[in-house]
């Protein structure tokens, strides 16, 4: 028996025909393995999976984790929720019954199948921070009761769900907490600064900047998000999580706003418009502990991912 065939695993992704999902995929069949996509589709894509149809180790099921599921697979990443303000937003009671309801079926699955299961959390637990850069012992800053409390404290939920599975049932967990990412994939419409600015100076509008451009994010390339979530789901059961995974440069809205402008050579103007509630005024992760039991650190520079994440654009607007 070949060393490939001996070592493949059959893995579930919920999720997978959306933006982070999609690429864990590719990553996964190139790994060698066999690949469940699971999607219900309301902010996944087809066509971010198109590719794959004809991969001999590739299946699409559209279903919603708010409902049980019974599949055979050796471990499972859960990426099922919506993760734009856009898309939260639209049906903040569905955004929570994902991320709650999601969990429990998922783990349910996980305990009758005794295979270990991936979270995919937020950096949105921690909230409008008050501690800088925010490590994972910072139990946050949240408002429980504001207009993106259905995903911050839907994910917080989730990964109470998880550790206590974990405590009761003796389930191997992996738990990442995810700073902004971007890439190829991303949906034009979702709301997000990156993609905001990028459609917005492809197609010559102007920059919409809220507050004024002085709060900051961390830049996250796709790809190194990805590498990330194998080599936190390949450590051993002693290695839970919650592990950050971010990228640790931080840039003002302006910075970024300037970097697309000159990448895409937009003419476009700046205009500042009104912070929304609750909007984090800094956020940028410590990935000590990422260095340290993954040996993860990102590579892809702002500039070079978004030369990729522009082209991946101008290939949506046509």
């Amino acid at each position: 028996m070949s060393k490939l065939s001996f070592s493949r695993k059959r893995v579930l992704v919920t999720g997978g025909a959306g933006f982070l999902g999609s690429h864990l995929t590719d990553r996964l069949l190139n790994d060698g393995h066999e690949v469940l996509c699971l999607d219900n589709l309301f902010t996944g894509s087809k066509r971010n999976v198109e590719h794959l149809h004809q991969h001999p180790r590739f299946e699409f099921m559209r279903h919603d984790v708010c409902f049980p599921l019974y599949v055979e697979v050796d471990e499972i990443y859960n990426l099922a929720c919506p993760a734009s303000p856009v898309h939260y937003q639209h049906d903040p009671v569905q955004t929570t019954k994902t991320s709650v309801h999601g969990a429990i079926n998922m783990l349910g699955l996980a305990k009758r199948l005794k295979c270990k299961i991936f979270q995919a959390s937020t950096s949105e637990v921690y909230g409008d921070p008050t501690v800088h850069p925010q490590p994972e012992r910072y139990w946050g800053n949240v408002n429980p009761l504001g207009p993106r409390a259905c995903y911050d404290e839907g994910k917080r939920c989730a990964e109470t769900l998880f550790f206590d599975y974990h405590r009761q049932h003796k389930l191997e967990i992996k738990i990442a907490r995810i700073f902004n990412t971007y890439g190829p994939r991303m949906h034009p419409n979702d709301g997000r600064v990156v993609s905001n600015f990028i459609m917005q100076a492809l197609m010559g509008e102007p920059l919409t900047i809220f507050g004024d451009g002085t709060q900051t994010r961390s830049f996250c390339y796709v790809d190194d998000l990805v590498d990330g979530f194998v080599r936190l789901m390949d450590t051993d059961e002693s290695v839970t999580g919650p592990i950050n995974l971010g990228n640790p440069t931080e840039f003002t809205m302006i910075e970024l706003a300037d970097n697309i402008l000159s990448l895409t050579g937009s003419k476009s103007e700046l205009v500042h418009m009104p912070l929304p509630q609750d909007d984090p005024k800094q956020r940028r992760p410590d990935i000590s502990l990422a260095n340290s039991e993954l040996s993860w650190t990102p590579k892809v520079a702002l500039k070079e991912g978004l030369k990729e994440t522009i082209a991946y654009f101008r290939t949506v607007i046509g």
